[in-house]
């Protein structure tokens, strides 16, 4: 066992003991698997190297996280994937702002800082405390707003560039919306179909809706009592909240764990027209 896995793997509390409700406990998943995870999937690797000082000083059990390896391999993917469109997304406009919606206790940031671009970071209230203890301050074009989704004029409180601007912003929300009511999903589309100006994207991953008050089954979320509450029944479902939404592209996220999954989510995609378990990205029209 990598030494670093050794450490962690310490009896202590379960997930929910990080905040005072099960969703934001979530955000311990994620953590331990860019803390921890290179070990295991040293082909998916992220170089997190902010994720294991932060997991250090929380008094959490790990080995249940460690032994969903399923999970852990999700987290590196979908974090390579977000990054990767993040980093074209600024290859494309160098001065943008990149913004992540239900942040938790991630660190994109550390890898798209180029000096000319800027980022948000932003959560509930009591998960941005969490942030300010367990992270280094944000530096230069780096804030950190604490926001509820759920409530109208977000984008505003944010401080995000206006519709009629000319300055366009990627938005990454993973980890957020299968724990969401299905009208606070709309809400947070249709909220970033408005506001975004032309040019703008959307990154997020994709439970599908038979996943919907299942959350017991999942042998990472079970420990954090949260609830999957919302997943797409059909792709239009990301784009019906306003008509300025347009699905530009669709990822997979498992497909590479072994050829059984792979297998099951491609047979699961044909069948049912959406993904088991994925991501999008969706654009605005000008």
């Amino acid at each position: 066992m990598d030494q670093r896995v050794a450490r962690a793997a310490h009896p202590g509390r379960t997930a929910s003991g990080l905040a005072s409700d099960p969703v934001t406990s979530t955000l311990v998943i994620p953590l331990v698997a860019r803390a921890l995870g290179d070990s295991v999937f040293p082909g998916f690797a992220v170089g997190d190297a902010l994720a294991a000082p932060a997991l250090e000083q929380l008094d959490v059990d790990v080995g249940p996280f460690l032994r969903d390896k399923a999970s852990l391999f999700g987290v590196l993917s979908r974090t390579r994937l977000f990054r990767q469109l993040a980093f074209e997304f600024f290859d494309r406009f160098e001065q943008a702002t990149g913004a992540n919606l239900g942040c938790g206790l991630a660190s994109y940031f550390q890898w798209l800082d180029r000096g000319t671009n800027h980022w948000l970071d932003a959560d509930v209230p009591q998960v941005m405390q969490l942030r300010r203890r367990l992270l280094p301050p944000p530096g230069k074009h780096h804030r950190e707003v604490a926001v509820d989704l759920s409530t109208e004029g977000w984008w505003q409180r944010l401080g995000l560039p206006a519709r009629q601007s000319n300055k366009p912003v990627v938005v990454i929300c993973e980890g957020v919306l299968m724990y969401l009511e299905a009208r606070e999903v709309d809400h947070v589309l249709k909220e970033f179909g408005q506001n975004a100006p032309a040019g703008s994207e959307f990154l997020c991953d994709t439970l599908s809706w038979m996943a919907t008050g299942c959350a017991a089954l999942h042998p990472s979320v079970c420990h954090t009592h949260a609830q999957f509450k919302w997943g797409p029944r059909r792709m239009r479902d990301f784009t019906a909240p306003h008509p300025r939404l347009v699905l530009l592209s669709e990822h997979p996220i498992m497909e590479a764990y072994d050829f059984s999954t792979a297998l099951a989510f491609a047979s699961f995609r044909a069948l049912w027209g959406v993904p088991l378990y994925g991501a999008v990205r969706l654009g605005v029209r000008g």
